[in-house]
């Protein structure tokens, strides 16, 4: 299903964009060295209740998960890239740690990820949260009315290779709405000129996300974790965005 929503709707998905950026930057503003990833699991359950809003996670329940997930934010730390079930675990210095978090209020959604290093930064792990939020920007520049999704997908992938990265097309952006995964799917490289056509009212959910020397992804036994095949470390960057007349408006950037 592909969502045209209407100038209502889309202000209502600015105002879920919003307290999805203030959730997620809080977040990242609690997340030091000894923080447990559940203590950040029950912080976004608590500020999603007092928002008035509701979770996209907690009764998600997809064919490529073991679901439901039965948590409010996914949590991936080091070689972890996806879809990081939030456990007993206390955050050490130096790791490297993506946040992704989709939240549902007034009837739309929004979906936005953040990677960051806790303590004490390390070049390559920077260089990859880096390269991730440029080809994020790559793939806002290529959307617009009359663009195609290939468009994006082309931009997105030639910033993560020319950045030194092997790009995986198993998961990808999205479409959203009143529900958060819809389709077009967006993969993180493609060819321009191809795919569905963008028009003004379209949400879109673009996710670039690398492995630092692989595209092979491994499952962890709690049949939702995806990480490195090989070990290596991750980063992941994602904004929500509507096509509007004349370009994108990005949803989820945090208010400075």
């Amino acid at each position: 299903m592909i969502e045209i929503l209407t100038p209502d709707e889309i202000a209502r998905a600015r105002v879920t964009g919003a307290l999805v950026a203030e959730i997620l930057q809080t977040m990242k503003q609690r997340s030091t060295v000894g923080t447990n990833l559940l203590e950040i699991d029950r912080w976004v359950a608590e500020m999603i209740r007092d928002a008035g809003a509701q979770s996209c996670y907690v009764d998600y329940a997809p064919s490529f998960g073991r679901g439901p997930f039965g948590h409010y934010i996914c949590t991936s730390v080091n070689d972890a890239v996806l879809h990081g079930l939030p456990h007993d675990y206390a955050l050490d210095d130096g790791d490297l740690v993506s946040l992704d978090l989709a939240v549902i209020k007034n009837g739309i959604a929004a979906d936005s990820a953040i990677s960051f290093v806790v303590g004490t930064p390390d070049p390559a792990s920077t260089a990859m949260i880096r390269a991730t939020e440029q080809a994020l920007q790559a793939g806002i520049a290529a959307a617009g009315p009359g663009a195609r999704i290939g468009d994006i997908s082309h931009a997105i992938g030639a910033s993560l290779s020319a950045a030194g990265y092997p790009v995986n097309t198993d998961f990808g952006g999205h479409g959203i709405g009143s529900t958060m995964h819809q389709d077009p799917h967006i993969p993180n490289t493609g060819r321009a000129g191809r795919g569905y056509k963008l028009r003004p009212g379209l949400l879109l959910a673009l996710e670039p996300w690398i492995m630092a020397d692989t595209a092979e992804l491994a499952m962890d036994p709690d049949g939702w974790t995806l990480r490195s095949a090989t070990g290596s470390r991750t980063a992941h960057s994602e904004h929500t965005i509507a096509i509007t007349d004349d370009g994108a408006e990005i949803l989820t950037l945090p208010r400075r």
